[in-house]
């Protein structure tokens, strides 16, 4: 039977998606539903002296409207409001719970109604007296009262004497970059539908990246027994980090709930998903001395990034050189500027994102003053161990990605001077850059029903965020299983399923095929009992390692000719089911260091009287160990490539600093590539076998595919122009100043 790991397998849950089955958390109905509206702050920091709802309850069809003062019980400590992957400094963000405001456009109450045009009308007549105080929301005007992290990074620790190695060096390059604050726009909205049972019961389904972390999040934040909370998600209409914490519209949906007795569905505006979360603006200091040949001797990154005052939210931005390229002295410093907005977030490949566009810019300037190849200098410094701890790589492919992508670029038709590539009126540029990620995987746990008729169910309580887990699930499942995939059928995303950590981090794929594999293996060892229990078996003796399963059948691996059908099996032990679960843990993989890597090549072509940049052709070439589904990866990387474009030339979140508020907070003004923005896009998978990682030799995908693109582009902007732009994004009018 042909395998369906490393093919180009359809999403099994394509169907459900184009056809409208699939169904999301704002549109799960109820008998007794009624709509929320949220009500939100006018003033980025101060506290409410006087909250009116009296208009808003005049209207008829309103129901109530919850505020600070009457809403139902929650929990004061701070520590019951934590979730799994809240900061571990600060006290999370707790809406409704007192008269403080924190950031403009926090929620301050919520409108209930019995239709949802009632809500927003009867919230616009909510009337709120504060009392201001001073606020600052912009990184450069609270620079000077940046702070060192509460709990810094593990791998910052200082190698060498980078100060006196970089004034010692024969070439030097010092520059700082800017990354502004970028919000997730994921197609939908974000939304819960809180459903009242009952009996006292609630079945929450809300738009999450964990199930079980929201489930164990609102039964702490509100006192509620874990039985009395179920919380769905089977289809999520993107991610990319802004679901990893519950939001806000989660909690006011169950408190609605619970105080009316009857469902309640919230769905947030468009507008207000830009006060959930999103990549904290970053100032990245580089410093690089190099000798004339190219060896780097000294290597500086430091890193400001905004972060909430009552939460201190940080990601490595700067320690990524570790795992690319040899230099015995470096300095790695991450600090945070307190502003008056919400608590930033995670939000696709978090800090190398920013970190890495920093380094891969920094490391082609020094290309440049080198008058050296970007890759060649790369090749010069690349580390074969992480430099951090010392220690061997699982695996390391970038050689190749380096190797692969040029050729399939062209990179050898450079012309190596700035502004010496021309295609009619336009400057063409050429610019690379290297990605890098962490190769992560999770404990995890997965459960296997086996039917007697040749159909089996795979079940954990993880999501799919539209990264294509039902289809990974169900290719591993039947491979492992020796069945068709149509066989197969998939349950996610149900917090009373096993257990599953929140998905992201690219560790999800790797980690539930590794539960999957462990847990197939319990039932061909159970099947494999049961079969030695038959007069005359011809698989007596034999151990588990022994047999495999294939075409309904458990087969000996030395004889394929002694076999027994696993329905006779099954019907001989009088069984109409095999059910098994396991935990799969992360392989114990001594001291090694486990990453994905990329290089990126981008051609830009700019008219050089208006100054408008197209990105014309990418190539990104991946390892990522084995790829699962070359079809789901792919799309993967694309998607990843066209964000990187976004963020090289058009993502920027303004902010009007007088009021703390956000000017842009819609996808006309908030600006992102669009069809006529993306042009040739070629992906290719390095092969890149890996025996330690995990059994498959997977690493993941959801992340590297955006890491180094942004760098790139800007490369190919400094190569088209001559100018250098540090600070993102790349608009026309920086190009002219």
């Amino acid at each position: 039977m042909p395998s369906y790991i490393g093919t180009a397998t359809s999403r099994v849950d394509g169907r459900a998606k184009v056809t409208g089955t699939a169904k999301y958390a704002g549109e799960f109905g109820a008998s007794d539903l009624v709509y929320g509206a949220v009500v939100e702050s006018t003033i980025p920091k101060g506290r409410i002296v006087r909250i009116d709802v009296s208009d808003a309850l005049r209207v008829d069809g309103v129901i109530d409207v919850l505020t600070h003062e009457n809403r139902p019980h929650m929990a004061e400590a701070p520590g019951a409001w934590k979730d799994e992957v809240a900061p571990d400094v600060g006290s999370p963000f707790r809406p409704l719970y007192d008269d403080i405001v924190m950031f403009n456009n926090q929620p301050i109450a919520l409108v209930v109604a019995d239709e949802w045009e009632t809500a927003r009308f009867a919230a616009s007549l909510v009337r709120v007296d504060y009392e201001r105080a001073a606020h600052a929301t912009d990184l450069y005007a609270v620079r000077d009262t940046v702070r060192d992290l509460q709990k810094p990074f593990k791998s910052s620790k200082p190698r060498g004497n980078a100060s006196a190695a970089y004034a010692a060096a024969a070439v030097r390059h010092e520059a700082e970059y800017y990354i502004p604050i970028e919000h997730h726009n994921p197609m939908e909205l974000y939304a819960s539908t809180a459903v009242w049972n009952g009996d006292g019961k609630l079945t929450v389904y809300d738009k999450t990246q964990g199930v079980q972390n929201v489930q164990r999040y609102l039964c702490s934040a509100l006192g509620l027994s874990s039985d009395d909370v179920r919380v769905m998600s089977e289809f999520m209409g993107g991610g990319f980090g802004s679901g990893l914490r519950p939001q806000y519209q989660v909690v006011l949906a169950t408190m609605g709930a619970l105080k009316l007795q009857r469902s309640v569905r919230l769905v947030l505006t468009r507008q207000q998903m830009y006060e959930l979360c999103f990549r904290p603006a970053t100032i990245e200091r580089l410093a690089l001395g190099a000798t004339t040949d190219g060896s780097l001797e000294s290597l500086t990154h430091e890193a400001i990034a905004v972060t909430s005052h009552y939460e201190e939210f940080a990601r490595d931005d700067t320690t990524w050189a570790d795992g690319l390229y040899t230099c015995a002295n470096t300095n790695y410093s991450h600090k945070v500027a307190r502003v008056d907005l919400c608590t930033p977030s995670d939000m696709r490949a978090p800090g190398a994102t920013t970190g890495v566009y920093a380094l891969e810019s920094a490391m082609d300037e020094l290309a440049v003053a080198l008058k050296l190849d970007p890759i060649a200098l790369r090749l010069r410094c690349y580390s074969e161990r992480e430099q951090g701890e010392d220690l061997p790589f699982t695996s390391k492919a970038l050689r190749e990605c380096y190797r692969e992508g040029a050729d399939a670029f062209g990179w050898d038709k450079r012309s190596p001077e700035p502004r010496s590539m021309r295609d009619g009126s336009e400057l063409v540029g050429w610019g690379m850059a290297t990605g890098v990620w962490e190769a992560l995987q999770v404990p995890i746990t997965a459960r296997i029903t086996l039917t007697a008729n040749g159909h089996a169910e795979v079940a954990c309580a993880t999501s799919d965020i539209g990264t294509g887990t039902y289809t990974v699930m169900a290719q591993v499942t039947a491979d492992a299983l020796g069945l068709p995939i149509e066989s197969i059928t998939v349950k996610l995303g149900d917090s009373t399923l096993p257990q599953s950590p929140v998905e992201g981090g690219s560790w999800i794929a790797t980690s539930i095929a590794a539960a999957i594999g462990t847990t197939a293996d319990a039932v061909r060892a159970e099947l494999l009992r049961r079969a030695q229990q038959m007069p005359k078996s011809q698989l007596a003796g034999m151990s588990p390692d022994n047999v495999t399963l294939t075409n309904g059948k458990i087969v000996s691996k030395q004889n394929p000719s002694h076999s027994a059908l696993i329905a006779d099996v099954m019907r001989h032990g009088k069984m109409d089911r095999i059910v098994q679960e396991t935990t799969a843990k992360p392989n114990d993989i001594g001291k090694y260091a486990r990453n994905t890597h990329s290089a990126i090549f981008a051609e830009v072509k700019i008219d050089e009287q208006l100054g408008i940049i197209r990105v014309t052709r990418v190539v990104s070439a991946i390892a990522a160990g084995r790829i699962l589904n070359t079809k789901t990866g792919h799309s993967q990387i694309m998607g990843s490539v066209v964000w990187g474009i976004g963020m090289a030339l058009h993502e920027e979140t303004l902010i009007d600093h007088r009021f703390g508020r956000i000017m842009n907070a819609n996808v006309a003004e908030y600006h992102m590539p669009v069809n006529a923005d993306v042009h040739d896009i070629k992906v290719i998978f390095v092969d890149e076998r890996d025996d330690i990682i995990n059994p498959l030799g997977m690493k993941g995908l959801g992340e590297i595919g955006i890491v180094g693109v942004a760098a790139a582009i800007a490369n190919a902007v400094y190569h088209a122009t001559g100018k250098r732009v540090r600070d993102l994004p790349i608009t026309l009018d920086k190009l002219q100043r």
